[in-house]
């Protein structure tokens, strides 16, 4: 590939490894070295689809949208210029969004399923566009016989699996070569090692390079981490696999909460939590050993602002109230919340059609298909976060004659309580006065 202007400074070979295959080391590699470089000539991004034979029928189109067709069209072609990359793209993806209905059923109950459900509609819809709006109009470029739906589904998956930032969203571009290098499990990296760097005066050339996250030696497959921040249901939808491995804390759960709009306050609550960088849907991301997030309780207490607790409302403490939100405000306010959350956990947990027990001893099993397997880490993931975010509620709600709420909070300020909660001498002297009729 030298003569197409492919650098392998760190010296890499494609073969087929345990993950499939892989780039694997020619010589010793260090943490952070260049291991290979790829112009942009190389790349299939939209400056490909623009400059190619459907360049006039793709513009305007999304790049995803406009570099899943003009895969498609290449993979159609006998003697495409692309047929030796096109050829060793796998076939069949292990995503969910390519699983049998019978697969999908072990993921009931979960988030993963709904973003599955989600996602086909999703793609469902832009599917009919591109056929209304593209392919049909254009039977002279496009066969409509091989832009069916489960092709697009296709593309759209080996985009989704093979690109890694900064080359997604509008600079979304397949490099043939740095995309067969697989995720390192054990890997603490932030980012995929993915670099674009530009040169020359005049002319502006591109190319990426892959830059090795760690240590590697001889014939040792080089890796990459594919995103330290995704959980395994995110794992799972872009990739087809998951980290099983506790110690890597893979397991997530994102809990949408929502101000009523309805409601009488809704407004003011709107306002306060646009102020604190949310609104009137927020989501939050639970993790395990973690407990709820602070803002996560905040957003909690705001939607159960009523009754005597309200005055927190008014325009005075718009300044202040998220502050005072990130305390317990009062007993109703905070059994509110306890209880909404319990109830909450628990209607959750009884929608998947597994437990944790039976799950952990599946896991044990030798006999898991991978995407079954895949379901069952996911699901169980799940359930333990639920279950742990449970038992917190429910251990607060045990313990809440331990908290000082805002009343008790305003009077200590105002010097009228002591460290021991109890009325300062002042405040009794003032009392006696007031019961003897001299106040």
């Amino acid at each position: 590939m030298a003569s197409k202007g492919v650098a392998e400074p760190g010296g890499v070979e494609v073969r087929r490894g345990e993950l499939g295959l892989g780039l694997f080391a020619k010589r010793s590699v260090s943490k952070n070295q260049e291991v290979v470089s790829i112009p942009k000539t190389l790349w299939m991004d939209a400056d490909t689809v623009r400059r190619s034979e459907i360049g006039e029928c793709c513009e305007g189109l999304r790049p995803w949208i406009a570099v899943a067709l003009y895969l498609l069209h290449e993979k159609a072609k006998p003697h495409s210029d692309w047929s030796a990359y096109i050829r060793v793209l796998p076939r069949t993806l292990d995503s969910p969004l390519f699983w049998s209905e019978e697969e999908l059923a072990e993921l009931k109950g979960t988030q993963l399923l709904s973003s599955m459900n989600g996602f086909k509609e999703f793609l469902k819809r832009e599917y009919d566009k591109v056929m209304t709006e593209v392919i049909e109009p254009r039977p002279d470029v496009f066969d409509r016989s091989l832009y069916t739906l489960e092709a697009f589904t296709w593309a759209f998956g080996i985009l989704r699996s093979r690109t890694f930032p900064p080359l997604i969203g509008d600079n979304l571009a397949l490099v043939p070569l740095a995309d067969f290098v697989n995720h390192g499990f054990g890997l603490t990296n932030e980012d995929p090692g993915w670099k674009v760097k530009s040169a020359g005066v005049f002319a502006r050339q591109e190319t990426l390079t892959l830059q090795a996250a760690a240590n590697c030696a001889e014939k040792q497959e080089v890796l990459i981490q594919y995103g330290k921040k995704k959980g395994n249901a995110q794992l799972a939808t872009d990739y087809g696999f998951v980290d099983s491995d506790e110690k890597n804390n893979r397991d997530s759960f994102t809990l949408t909460l929502q101000v009523s709009l309805s409601e009488r306050f809704a407004d003011d609550k709107v306002d306060i939590a646009q102020m604190a960088g949310l609104d009137s849907t927020a989501y939050f991301n639970l993790y395990r050993n973690q407990g709820p997030p602070e803002d996560m309780i905040a957003y909690l207490r705001l939607i159960a602002l009523f009754g005597s607790d309200s005055f927190l409302l008014e325009a005075l403490f718009r300044n202040t109230v998220w502050d005072h939100l990130r305390l317990p405000i009062s007993r109703e306010n905070e059994e509110a919340i306890c209880e909404a959350m319990i109830e909450g956990c628990r209607a959750t947990l009884r929608e998947y059609s597994s437990t944790i027990d039976e799950d952990t001893m599946l896991l044990n099993s030798s006999e898991l298909s991978t995407r079954k397997k895949m379901a069952v880490v996911v699901r169980l993931g799940e359930k333990r976060i639920l279950q742990e975010q449970l038992q917190w509620f429910e251990t607060h709600l045990a313990d809440l004659d331990r908290l000082e709420f805002y009343a008790e909070r305003r009077l200590r300020d105002l010097g009228l309580l002591d460290d021991k909660g109890n009325m300062t001498p002042w405040v009794c002297f003032c009392l006696f006065l007031r019961f003897q009729g001299h106040l």
